[in-house]
């Protein structure tokens, strides 16, 4: 299940994230093709959907610097844009990701995030729902920052 989801994060975080992540905005056009265009691109059927609720946001940390615990009401998928980041779900193990890595975290799911002690950390996120809606929990500890 783990690689699924891992393979999962991955194709959606390269498909919406990775041009917001080189500084380009990014817009969402949902619109019928020409048939004709879409036999020359796909073979079966294939449309473009709108990411209506879906929040494209960036965020550098430095080298320790990390979030609290916290949770989104909707999925969100982490892509490592530039250094190493950690990344931890309530009661899972530590990640550690390297550039170009991505970490998913279902609804509701507490975890934080945040840079290595000797990496800074530059993410681009991809959140379902609204970011006022997030939960704000306590800090994380020493301890947990270093997996124990």
């Amino acid at each position: 299940m783990h690689s699924k989801r891992v393979a999962l994060s991955r194709r959606i975080a390269r498909a919406f994230c990775v041009s917001a992540l080189a500084g380009v905005s990014v817009f969402w056009v949902a619109h019928a093709q020409n048939a004709s265009t879409d036999a020359e691109r796909f073979v079966g059927a294939s449309r473009a959907l709108e990411a209506e609720g879906w929040r494209v946001s960036r965020r550098w940390f430095e080298a320790g610097a990390r979030t609290a615990w916290h949770r989104h009401p909707g999925a969100q998928i982490l892509f490592v844009e530039k250094g190493r980041a950690r990344a931890q779900e309530r009661g899972g193990s530590l990640h550690e990701l390297a550039t170009g890595e991505t970490f998913y975290t279902a609804p509701n799911v507490e975890h934080w995030h945040g840079a290595t002690p000797d990496s800074e950390f530059t993410q681009g996120a991809l959140t379902h729902g609204d970011a006022s809606a997030t939960v704000w929990l306590e800090q994380v500890s020493d301890a947990q920052y270093a997996g124990r």
